[in-house]
């Protein structure tokens, strides 16, 4: 009897505190869930974004470790999510076609992740292999079969803290469907056989989520977190992250991925209500904590340091480098002068907007390598800088992570012009198809509005208006709209039309991936260039073959 009576008393200090803590949550914000006061403890969601393979860089995976370490000190109830993009980026990844991150990634006890674009980039077949092996499980409430627009991975998790539920949902940009490989989402005959619920407006994005925030709100969940590979600055403005969260009602906060930006702010749903919106950055420069308190507020910050390093996590990765160590240490060549893709003056990429060395350098090899007349190299492929000294093949994938093959097509001028067009269609802001060239010259007129338009999945259809690209030069001499040249650069977009490179469909392969990218551009450094990069690359920005008014 006694002990019965115990836990009676128990129980109603324990009702009573509840219910006193909800009234006064309750008076003080209209906006906290229904279920906060069920709290005793704060709600810790760490979450990260754009690893792309940095599993030692900045904070690091075993950074990270020790933050989620320091913060179950604090509180038992602790989430860690990924908002995508991590197994591709660096040779890691690329060499064992992203299993070692996915298995370092076990390892940390991630809860959530979802695919971004570049979790594709191996091939679809490669990423449904992958998907049982995260055990973590990958979600995505708008990656669907194209036909019946049913969902290929689950749309959402729901976990449960204490007394509360917490959902999270999956969402990847329908920019996947042009920046990872556009043949990977369809079948043989080049028809989608994959969406991410595109559309020119934003509509279907906003209503599949929707309707996946509605379903899991209708099973109890009391937060909801939209863990979206969606992006702000230079990414499709109706699929951003803000406009995500303008165009819903549900969902408590977006955690970010895809744009390599680091920022916490709060916008108003459909409704008026507040979203917070959070993204890391890219490669572990910071972790994002979102932490529900037991007054059922948000708070968010990124940490910028971990508090040491967790050595049972650093020896996973030791031996996860170890295994592939002798290869990538393989000398290549030596580089006289920096390779660059960044601004020497403020550090800031400059590879997808305007030209550099490190463009010049790689379009020059494919052209000597492949023998063609002019070469077109999307920025976007280009994802490292080459420094001074030895350069090893590590160095080289690093600089070339994506393993794509080279390719040369007979196209005509005009076809070329429409290229030059869309690489140049978001200047100044950056774009992934923004054109380094080799054999080539020409001049971009940013006070020109771009004319370029796109269908509902970002590939380009035609130039309607004036063009901002002008005084195009092949070897010197005035491109010819009708004459025939040929062109080389990477598979992925000369082939299988990535980035929304589509005018090139149909063309004559002249060469058809005879040598990836970063076996080319080794040839080119070993047997054009006998093994040295020299003072023609010394300029960071280019000789002179792109002209920017």
């Amino acid at each position: 009897m006694k002990v019965q009576r115990w836990k009676e008393v128990v129980y109603m200090k324990k009702f009573l505190k509840r219910t006193s803590l909800f009234l006064v949550t309750a008076a003080m914000t209209v906006s906290a869930p229904l279920m906060a006061w069920a709290l005793e403890h704060d709600i810790v969601i760490l979450h990260t974004n754009d690893i792309h393979c940095g599993i030692n860089d900045n904070i690091g995976f075993a950074g990270l470790a020790q933050i989620k370490k320091d913060a179950l000190a604090r509180t038992p109830n602790v989430a860690l999510v990924d908002a995508g993009d991590a197994i591709q980026g660096a040779p890691i990844g690329k060499l064992s076609r992203g299993l070692a991150v996915v298995d370092i990634m076990n390892y940390l006890g991630y809860d959530f992740c979802i695919p971004g674009n570049h979790e594709f980039d191996y091939g679809m077949d490669r990423f449904l292999e992958l998907v049982p092996l995260q055990r973590a499980g990958y979600y995505c409430a708008n990656f669907v079969y194209a036909g019946n627009n049913k969902q290929v991975l689950p749309g959402y998790k729901i976990m449960q803290y204490e007394d509360t539920k917490v959902a999270f949902i999956g969402a990847s940009t329908p920019e996947s469907l042009t920046t990872s490989t556009p043949t990977f989402f369809q079948n043989e005959k080049g028809q989608y056989i994959y969406s991410f619920c595109e559309d020119k407006s934003g509509s279907k994005l906003y209503k599949q989520l929707q309707k996946n925030v509605d379903k899991a709100r209708k099973e109890g969940a009391d937060y909801v977190f939209i863990v979206g590979h969606l992006g702000m600055d230079g990414t499709t403005p109706q699929w951003s992250s803000e406009s995500v969260a303008k165009n819903t009602q549900g969902v408590d906060a977006v955690i970010d991925g895809h744009s390599h930006e680091r920022f916490t702010r709060m916008v108003k749903n459909k409704v008026g209500k507040d979203v917070l919106l959070a993204q890391t950055g890219t490669k572990l420069k910071t972790v994002g904590e979102l932490v529900i308190t037991p007054d059922g507020k948000l708070k968010s910050q990124l940490i910028t340091e971990s508090n040491g390093k967790d050595a049972n996590i650093a020896r996973v990765i030791a031996q996860e480098i170890k295994t592939y160590e002798p290869l990538l240490k393989q000398p290549v060549g030596e580089a006289l002068v920096q390779l660059r893709s960044n601004d020497p003056a403020t550090g800031e990429r400059i590879v997808r907007n305007r030209e550099c060395s490190l463009g010049d350098f790689v379009a020059d090899a494919y052209r000597a390598v492949l023998d063609c007349d002019v070469v077109l190299a999307n920025g976007g492929s280009i994802r490292n800088e080459i420094k001074t000294g030895v350069i090893s093949y590590n160095d080289l994938l690093e600089a070339f992570p994506f393993g794509n093959m080279c390719v040369v097509l007979e196209v005509s001028g005009q076809q070329i012009l429409d290229a030059l067009e869309m690489g140049s269609m978001s200047y100044p802001e950056e774009s992934g198809c923004f054109m380094q060239v080799s054999g080539l010259s020409y001049t971009l007129d940013s006070s020109v509005a771009s004319s370029v338009e796109l269908d509902a999945k970002g590939n380009f259809v035609r130039v309607a208006g004036a063009r901002r690209v002008s005084d195009v030069k092949i070897d010197g001499k005035p491109l010819d709209v009708k004459k025939k040249y040929t062109v080389g650069g990477t598979s992925y977009m000369l082939k299988f039309g990535g980035d929304g490179i589509t005018m090139f469909k149909g063309a004559r392969l002249v060469q058809d991936e005879m040598m990836s990218d970063a076996d080319t551009i080794m040839e080119y450094l070993q047997n054009h260039l006998n093994g040295k990069v020299g003072e023609q690359y010394a300029n960071p920005y280019g000789d002179g073959r792109i002209v920017i008014k």
